[in-house]
């Protein structure tokens, strides 16, 4: 689902647009793209076979490109009997289509490469943008992260190791028993970060495409508009789009192939692999141990990766080329490090940080925090009927998992029977013996 920021996002947003338009400004001629005039024809000849019959304001939308540059494009494109002039629009717009010669150049360029969508960024210019903005620019501080996870209660402890481990340009391993809120709390981080960056919409290696931009993934800004052709009227290069920095998890289901530039054979395009579309961001590899890559098949993978910042991915033709690897990457388990890797991996890693269960006092306004949320009243009395007649009889630690997961049963059965919205013994009996096993 995609997020739209907050205000103070927002006004954020606004103070970055310079640092924008002088990180990436755009581009007024074809060559000041970086893209050779083959690939932007081919790219304006898919768009007129996709669209049929567009005027040149449509392909600036479409192709995210000044209205000069497409000119020049039509002008080849018309010089090589690719494209022919139609009746104008009623306002006087000059409509273009293709000629036969160019409806063949179009369906043999989408066979070699089916993308069609706003021009790609040069590599180059990708990598020279992502090291610009890296999240290590940003120096975390305790004010920064208390702010960013005030909505958490945790323990000042553990703060005090995140913090710095944020700071470092390592790997950091959480790990710790099930339900101590190690993904809960990863899922939070990104939020410390706060400002925005330019998220390409693809990136050219030669001239083949890669496609970058996930709506999924990548939350845009209130103020980024929602096509290309309002962001021509922005200071910086429209084939970028403002974003919120990306957190990408992924869990068990991640396999050796989502590491590497993926090519669909049904609809001919390369798709970035998820340390790309990270970029910038946070990625997380959750449940690691769980995969169906194993974790050291992981680390050798990424071993260059982590110890040099940069990654080295192929083409389907066999051509390999370099990327960054700008990303805070983080490690959930819930298995003992030692179980995964040896220790020669483990060093690697940089910080390893411990989760364990909470204490009485965390736990306590924890279980509050949630009755808030749930709307549940509940006094000190019930509270501490759950902790000696529960936890301490069933030796069950205080993980801070479960005043969620039990008072939502609560909560159910509340609706269910039109109770009054009260924790109860009697409701908590039924709930501790509904989740518990």
């Amino acid at each position: 689902m995609i997020e739209s920021l907050s205000t103070t996002e927002s006004t954020l947003a606004s103070t970055q647009e310079i640092s924008f338009e002088l990180l990436a400004p755009k581009p007024k001629t074809l060559e000041e793209t970086g893209l050779s005039e083959s690939l932007l024809l081919e790219l304006l000849t898919k768009h007129l076979y996709s669209g049929g019959v567009l005027t040149k304001e449509q392909l600036v939308m479409r192709l995210a490109l000044a209205g000069g540059i497409v000119q020049e494009l039509l002008n080849s494109a018309k010089k090589l009997a690719w494209v022919e002039n139609r009746q104008t629009t009623l306002d006087g717009q000059m409509r273009f289509a293709l000629s036969s010669a160019g409806e063949l150049h179009a369906k043999q360029a989408s066979a070699r490469n089916g993308y069609i969508g706003p021009a790609p960024i040069p590599l180059e210019q990708y990598t020279k943008v992502c090291i610009a903005q890296t999240s290590r620019n940003n120096t975390v501080t305790l004010d920064m992260l208390e702010a960013g996870l005030s909505n958490l209660i945790l323990p000042q402890n553990l703060i005090h190791k995140i913090g710095p481990a944020l700071n470092s340009t390592k790997p950091i391993l959480i790990y710790g028993a099930p339900g101590t809120g190690k993904s809960y709390l990863c899922r939070h981080l990104n939020q410390i970060l706060g400002d925005l960056v330019l998220i390409p919409y693809a990136i050219s290696i030669n001239n083949e495409i890669i496609q970058v931009f996930d709506p999924e993934l990548h939350h845009t800004s209130n103020d980024a508009p929602k096509s290309p052709s309002l962001m021509l009227q922005s200071g910086y290069d429209p084939r970028w789009i403002k974003c919120r920095r990306p957190l990408r998890i992924t869990g068990g289901e991640l396999t050796a192939e989502m590491l590497e530039v993926q090519f669909d054979n049904h609809s001919r395009t390369y798709m970035a692999p998820l340390q790309l579309k990270a970029n910038n961001g946070i990625l997380l590899l959750d449940d690691l141990g769980r995969q169906k890559i194993s974790a050291k098949q992981l680390f050798n993978r990424w071993i260059i990766p982590m110890e040099e910042r940069r990654d080295f991915l192929a083409l389907q033709t066999g051509e390999h080329f370099e990327i960054p690897f700008e990303l805070v990457l983080l490690f959930s388990t819930n298995l003992a490090p030692k179980e995964l890797v040896d220790e020669a991996f483990l060093r690697r890693l940089g910080y390893k940080i411990h989760f364990e269960a909470l204490n009485k006092e965390l736990y306590q306004k924890v279980w509050f925090q949630v009755c808030n949320d749930f709307n549940l009243e509940c006094d000190d009395t019930s509270f501490e009927h759950v902790v000696q007649h529960y936890h301490k009889v069933h030796q069950k630690p205080l993980m801070p998992c479960y005043p969620r997961d039990i008072l939502s049963i609560v909560a159910d059965q509340i609706k269910f029977l039109q109770m009054p919205p009260k924790v109860t013994p009697e409701l908590i009996e039924t709930a501790w013996k509904t989740y518990f096993v």
